[in-house]
C-alpha cells in the first residue's frame, strides 16, 4: 500500500522525551498482524532514558502545575483538534500495527480523540470548598492539587483511546507523565506525542519510550521518589506485580485489568435484540477487548433459538487484513494470542463443548482465527474462567432469575457485564446484584467518555474518564483555619 508506506516513512521513530526526540542505542521491530511482517523500526528505551524522561517530568511539573487551568484545556482543545484533523492517519497506523478493521479505527479515532475534549473542559472544573467546623473552633478549606510525575503503561488493543484516556486526565489535572506504550502498537502514540508537540505542550510535560522490555525501563522509575503515580491497563497478572512494586513507595495507582464480562439472556428478552447486543459486545475489536463478552449465559427457555441466530451472524462476518474494504474481522494481535484462543478452544471442546460454527486458526500468512461460536459449554471449561480475548463466544445454560446471577458472578473479575430482558425491575435488580463495575442493560457497547470506566474484584482500582477521571491525578489538601 503506497498510503500505508508513505505514512511510515513520515512518523516519528525516535523517544519523546523532555519536547524532542531522542535516538536510542537499541531499536525493535513493530509487525503488521495481518502479514506477520515487519512495518517499521522504533528506537527501544532503556533505564537510562527512562531516568531522563523522569528528569523532564520532574522538572516540568512545578510550572505545569501553576499553569492556569484554561491554558492546560486551550492545549487539550488544540491536540483534539490536531487529532481529528488526522483521523485518516491515525485510523490506518492503528489498522497496520494492531489489526482491526479500518471502520472501528476510524470509530477508536472519534472515541479517543473525545478524551482530549473532554478532560479541556473538566481541566477548569476542579473544585474545592469552604465550610465553618461544627464545633465553631474554626474554618475548614479543602483544595485540590495534582499529584505530581505519573508512569502511565498503556496496552496494545486501543493504542490511541487508552492512551489518552490517562494522558488528558493527567494533564488536564497539572500533572506531567511518562508513558509506555505496549512494544506491538507503539507508532499511533509516538505520532501522539508529536500532536501534543503541535498542540504547544511545554516541554517535559510528555514524554514517550517505546520499549521491547518494560521490566528494564519501568523498574528503577518505581524506587525513584520523584514518581508520585502509576496508572496501568492491562492483564490482572501484570497489574499485581506493578501493585506489589507500587507499595514499596506507597505510589497511588489505578489499575484497568482483565475482564472475564458475562452476558445474561433472560427467557423475557428480545431476542434479536440481544443478538445485536452480543455482536457488538463480543466482535468489537475481533473480540480483543476487556469489555468484551466472554461467558454467555443464556436461559434455558431461549437458548437454542439465541444459538441459532448468534451462530448465522457470526458465520456471516467477513474476515482479512484491516484495510480491505467490508472487512468486519481482522487479525488477532500475535502467534501468541492465536496460540491462546486454540488452546482454550480446544479444552472446551475436549470436555464436551459443541462447535456450531468456527473453532480453527485460518492458514496463511497473519494471525486470524476464525469466528467461533461454542454451544453447551461445561462449568468445568477454562473458557469460563480464563479471558479469552478473540472472536469466540461460548455459551452456557440456566434456569431462572437466581441461577443466572449465581453464574454471572462465577469469577474473580468485575469489569463489565451484560444482560438482556424486557421487565425493567428485573433489569434494575439484576445490575444491582451483578458483581460488576459497569453493566451494560439491552446494550452491547458501554463505553462512553463522560462515564466512569473501571472494574471491582481483581478487574482493577479507581475509575478513568467522566467527572471522576480527572479525581485519580489530583490530591486533597485540607487547610485549617483559625
Amino acid at each position: 500500500m503506497r498510503e500505508a508506506a508513505e505514512l511510515l516513512a513520515s512518523l516519528p521513530t525516535d523517544l519523546w522525551i523532555g519536547g524532542e526526540q531522542v535516538s536510542a542505542r537499541s531499536t525493535f521491530a513493530v509487525d503488521n498482524p495481518a502479514t506477520g511482517e515487519i512495518l517499521i523500526e522504533v528506537a527501544n528505551a532503556s533505564a537510562a532514558d527512562g531516568a531522563r524522561a523522569l528528569d523532564a517530568a520532574a522538572a516540568a511539573q512545578g510550572a505545569w502545575a501553576a499553569t492556569p487551568s484554561r491554558e492546560r484545556a486551550e492545549i487539550l482543545r488544540r491536540a483534539w483538534e490536531l487529532v481529528i484533523a488526522r483521523r485518516d492517519d491515525f485510523a490506518l497506523l492503528m489498522t497496520l500495527e494492531m489489526g482491526k478493521p479500518l471502520a472501528e479505527s476510524h470509530g477508536e479515532v472519534t472515541y479517543g480523540a473525545e478524551f482530549l475534549r473532554w478532560f479541556a473542559e473538566e481541566a477548569v472544573r476542579v473544585h474545592g470548598r469552604y465550610t465553618h467546623s461544627p464545633s465553631g473552633s474554626g474554618r475548614i478549606l479543602v483544595t485540590k492539587q495534582p499529584v505530581g510525575p505519573t508512569l502511565a503503561i498503556t496496552p496494545w488493543n486501543f493504542p490511541l483511546a487508552m492512551g489518552t484516556r490517562k494522558i488528558a486526565p493527567a494533564l488536564a489535572a497539572g500533572c506531567t507523565m511518562v508513558v509506555k506504550p505496549a512494544a506491538e502498537t507503539p507508532l499511533t502514540m509516538l505520532l501522539l506525542g508529536q500532536v501534543f508537540a503541535d498542540a504547544g505542550l511545554p516541554p517535559g510535560v510528555l514524554s514517550i519510550l517505546p520499549t521491547a522490555a518494560a521490566a528494564p525501563l519501568t523498574d528503577p522509575m518505581f524506587t525513584d521518589n520523584r514518581l508520585r503515580k502509576v496508572t496501568f491497563t492491562g492483564s490482572t497478572a501484570v497489574g499485581k506485580t506493578l501493585l506489589a512494586q507500587s507499595a514499596t513507595r506507597v505510589l497511588r495507582v489505578s489499575m484497568e485489568l482483565g475482564g472475564n464480562a458475562p452476558f445474561v439472556v433472560f427467557a423475557d428478552a428480545d431476542i434479536d435484540a440481544a443478538v445485536d447486543g452480543a455482536m457488538a459486545a463480543k466482535m468489537r475489536n475481533t473480540g480483543e477487548a476487556c469489555t468484551a463478552a466472554n461467558r454467555f449465559h443464556v436461559d434455558n427457555a431461549v437458548r437454542a433459538e439465541f444459538t441459532a441466530k448468534l451462530t448465522d451472524r457470526m458465520r456471516a462476518l467477513k474476515i482479512g487484513p484491516g484495510h480491505l474494504d467490508g472487512v468486519q474481522v481482522g487479525p488477532l494481535i500475535s502467534e501468541k494470542q492465536r496460540g491462546t484462543v486454540t488452546e482454550l478452544v480446544r479444552d472446551a471442546r475436549e470436555k464436551g463443548a459443541r462447535v456450531t460454527t468456527g473453532g480453527a486458526s485460518i492458514a496463511g500468512e497473519g494471525f486470524f482465527y476464525e469466528p467461533t461460536v461454542l454451544a453447551e459449554v461445561p462449568a468445568d471449561a477454562r473458557i469460563l474462567r480464563e479471558e479469552v480475548f478473540g472472536p469466540v463466544a461460548a455459551i452456557t445454560s440456566f434456569d431462572g432469575e437466581t441461577e443466572g446471577i449465581i453464574a454471572a458472578n462465577n469469577t474473580e473479575f468485575g469489569l463489565a457485564a451484560y444482560l438482556y430482558t424486557t421487565d425493567l425491575d428485573r433489569a434494575l435488580r439484576v445490575a444491582e446484584a451483578l458483581e460488576s463495575g459497569m453493566v451494560g442493560i439491552n446494550r452491547g457497547v458501554i463505553s462512553d467518555v463522560a462515564a466512569p470506566f473501571g472494574g471491582v474484584k481483581e478487574s482493577g482500582l479507581g475509575r478513568e474518564a467522566g467527572t471522576e477521571g480527572i479525581e485519580e491525578y489530583l490530591e486533597t489538601k485540607y487547610l485549617a483555619l483559625s
